[in-house]
């Protein structure tokens, strides 16, 4: 993992700032753009975090495009809670795994989508994201900040633990046995686990959920959805039957 995490634009540094869900070092805001950033100013303060006004050849320098609006952070690791507190205050949670999503840009997309749907909780496994984590967090658009996220060794590990807890564990897979989501009733406490496009689902995690659900076409077409569609439209789809 590098010495120092990267972040960049108003939003991924403000939501670092204020979820506190890692360590923030330093905020480099660009000198001729302070009054627009003084919303990040005040929150870090908060947060005692130092803020040093520089040239933009300083956050150009840090930044990997041209879109960060005058401000990055340089950050510590992200913290993450133990599987055991994920949605414990909720009476009826909605957990997801995303599991395999190997381009940071696409898995900060799906969290952002988790995150707009109410979903109570992420499970990840461990993954050194080095310079790609400051672009989850800016696909997510700071909803990987937020998120309650836990880290677990292997799928089965998460599977077995919901299970215990007593949250009906879903897979999705496109198979002819699948269910419709559709046809699914989705009110209950649930564990989704969704894969990524290159591998899916192993398996054995499939013969271990409760129930297999596929995500119905409205045309012909041979390909699966992307991992960002895919998350969208299941989550959503619990929102709206809750």
């Amino acid at each position: 993992m590098p010495e120092n995490i990267v972040l960049e634009g108003a939003i991924s540094v403000l939501a670092a700032l204020a979820a506190g869900n890692r360590v923030i070092k330093v905020v480099y805001l660009q000198q001729n753009k302070s009054a627009a950033l003084a919303a990040i100013t005040r929150q870090a303060g908060r947060c005692g975090v130092p803020v040093e006004r520089v040239d933009e050849g300083v956050i150009t320098a840090y930044a990997t495009g041209h879109s960060h609006g005058g401000v990055v952070a340089l950050a510590g690791p992200r913290r993450f809670q133990s599987l055991d507190t994920l949605g414990r205050m909720v009476a009826n949670p909605l957990i997801v795994m995303l599991d395999g999503v190997e381009d940071p840009f696409n898995f900060g997309q799906a969290v952002r989508a988790l995150y707009a749907a109410g979903v109570h909780g992420l499970v990840i496994r461990a993954r050194n994201w080095g310079a790609g984590e400051g672009i989850i967090v800016r696909a997510s658009a700071g909803a990987a900040e937020w998120m309650p996220t836990a880290v677990v060794d292997s799928v089965h590990a998460a599977v077995t633990h919901f299970k215990t807890r007593g949250l009906t564990v879903i897979c999705t897979a496109a198979t002819g046995s699948a269910l419709a989501l559709y046809e699914a009733n989705l009110q209950g406490p649930l564990f989704l686990v969704v894969g990524g496009e290159r591998r899916g689902i192993a398996q054995g995690v499939l013969q271990e959920a409760d129930l297999v659900l596929r995500i119905p076409y409205g045309g012909s077409f041979g390909a699966s959805l992307g991992t960002t569609s895919a998350v969208a439209v299941l989550a959503f789809e619990v929102l709206r039957q809750r």
